[in-house]
This record gives C-alpha cells, structure tokens and sequence, in this order.
C-alpha cells in the first residue's frame, strides 16, 4: 500500500558506472592490442639498406643471428647443422615458404653465408634478408 504524500520519483539511469566499466574495457583492448605486435625475430641491430623492400608472404620462418653468433628458427635455438631438417619439418606439406635471415650487423659475413648455403638444401625455402631502413640516405636515380 502506498502512501498519498509520497512524491513520485521519476526514474533515473545513473550512467557513471556503466562509463566507468566502458572505459575499462577500452583500457583492456588498448594494452592487449599493445603487447599483439609480433616480433619476427630476436632484438638484434639489423644493418640499414636504402633499397631495401617489404616482402609479403602468409607465414614465413625466421633465422635469427644474434652478435655473438647464435642462431635460433622463430624464437627457438638451433645448431646450424639441424637447421634444413627443422624447416623441412616446420614446412609441413607446403610446397614453399619465406625464411627471413634476421642478422645482427655485428655477425659475421661467413656465418650468414653458411646458413644460407644450409637453407638453399631445402626444396622450396626461398631466401629474404630482413634490412633496417635508413631514412637518413636516399637513393638516387641516374638518367
């Protein structure tokens, strides 16, 4: 039973805290689409090349060469001797794919050489070399 001398009150939606959980969901997609960046490779200092280009390619594999002369496939240590056979294995039934050499500047020339030579034995692995811009050269075209 109601009373007579009630007033009615009209009905509100607070909307404070449903601004409050919209913005922490946003926080949340903002710091979990932060840390999707993917790294191809390890952190090494790459060399700078001005006619350096992007490759495409739907999955590639990544040889990494770290200055002190480690080498490791997507993330993982490798001997230099198991490495056709761990992208053989890793290639699956797919006829081709991109294996990007991720070299430090600091490695050495013949060791770069040694894998591409250990890669080359791999029937559809075709070869990039991954390059650092360098916007502070630009290339000239001749006539």
């Amino acid at each position: 039973m109601r009373l007579l001398d009630e007033p009615d009150i009209p009905a509100q939606i607070n909307i404070v805290p449903m601004i409050d959980v919209i913005f922490a969901i946003l926080t949340f997609f903002i710091m979990s689409t932060l840390f999707l960046t993917r790294s191809e490779g390890l952190p090494v200092n790459l060399p700078k090349a001005v006619t350096g280009k992007s490759q495409a390619a739907a999955a590639p594999m990544t040889v990494t060469i770290d200055q002190g002369g480690k080498i490791s496939l997507n993330h993982e240590p490798i001997n230099l001797n198991a490495l056709p056979e761990k992208v053989r294995e890793l290639m699956g039934n797919t006829s081709q794919v991109v294996v990007i050499i991720n070299a430090d500047e600091n490695a050495t020339h013949g060791q770069v050489v040694a894998i591409m030579d250990r890669l080359r034995q791999v029937e559809g692995a075709k070869l990039a070399i991954a390059t650092m811009s360098d916007p502070s050269r630009t290339a000239t075209q001749k006539p």
